[in-house]
């Protein structure tokens, strides 16, 4: 395994071409994951892909997990601060498949809800359905999305060391901690996305090539 250092700017490039070289990528919608805590920034990075992949004629849409929480009566259920429950309860894996994922399978209509629920407010979002044309790229960011069964052409994890996690989380998101550990044990998300990226300095961000 080697880790190559390499810039924002050559990152979004680089897996903007793997992106446009996957299988039938051209017929097909793909969809794509960036994976990582918040002090990781995934959203950063999905941000920073939709224009290397309009300029290669991919038009893309963004959707981020957070916006697929359940309802605060059942992901809060053990309290505020419970980490399994932030691990196993709080992304509606059901909504995200049912209105972002699924509607992208071969033979699927395309469209999709970007949005369900507002995290803050705990309401509807009434977000409009938007039809992803054929070739489009979805680009889906959030935290602990690996090991779900999730269908997906291609998965970025963006990888920390537990000093740097827990030095750029903030204070009051601190409880969080448990569950990354937890995640790193049981899903393995160095291992199971496809590719990993080292943001433990989220200006020199670094690539990890694997055999």
């Amino acid at each position: 395994m080697q880790v190559r250092p390499i810039s924002p700017d050559r990152l979004a490039e680089l897996l903007a071409d793997r992106i446009t070289a996957l299988p039938g990528s051209g017929e097909r919608w793909l969809r794509v994951a960036v994976d990582g805590a918040g002090a990781a920034r995934p959203e950063l990075l999905a941000d920073a892909l939709v224009e290397p992949l309009r300029l290669r004629g991919r038009p893309a849409l963004r959707v981020s997990a957070v916006d697929f929480l359940r309802p605060a009566s059942i992901r809060l259920e053990y309290g505020h601060r419970d980490a399994d429950a932030f691990h196993d309860l709080w992304l509606d894996d059901g909504a995200l498949l049912r209105e972002v994922l699924d509607p992208l399978e071969p033979g699927g209509s395309g469209r999709v809800l970007p949005s369900l629920r507002d995290p803050a407010t705990d309401r509807s979002t009434r977000a409009a359905y938007v039809q992803l044309p054929p070739g489009g790229v979805l680009l889906l960011d959030g935290a602990l999305l690996l090991g779900r069964w999730l269908p997906l052409e291609l998965t970025v994890h963006l990888a920390l060391t537990p000093a740097a996690l827990a030095r750029r989380t903030p204070a009051d998101q601190q409880w969080t901690l448990p569950a990354f550990a937890r995640y790193e044990a049981e899903t393995g998300p160095t291992e199971a996305a496809d590719v990993v990226v080292r943001v433990d300095d989220l200006r020199h961000p670094a690539l990890v090539e694997r055999p």
